[in-house]
């Protein structure tokens, strides 16, 4: 779920989740620049996590059908960043 600051949330498809940040599919274009909040699940050793955290847009390009939205982690939690760095291993 990704909710752009003063716009309705959406849900999108995230993708390519690293420990500085994500990238999600929606349907419309945001811009650069763009804050919001952006809350997914993670498998991280057999259980399911949810992160939450505050995000930046920092990228936006048309593919396959589909806007591919890079966002930055904007301070996110401790047990978040544990959680991506586990995730990631």
């Amino acid at each position: 779920m990704l909710a752009i600051d003063g716009q309705a949330p959406v849900i999108g498809k995230t993708s390519d989740v690293g420990t500085n940040g994500a990238s999600v599919s929606v349907a419309d274009p945001l811009a650069v620049g763009q804050g919001g909040q952006l809350a997914f699940d993670l498998l991280v050793e057999g259980s399911f996590v949810t992160i939450n955290t505050r995000v930046k847009v920092s990228y936006c390009i048309f593919s396959s059908g589909e806007f591919k939205v890079g966002l930055q982690f904007l301070g996110p939690e401790l047990a978040a960043v544990t959680a991506l760095a586990r995730f990631m291993r």
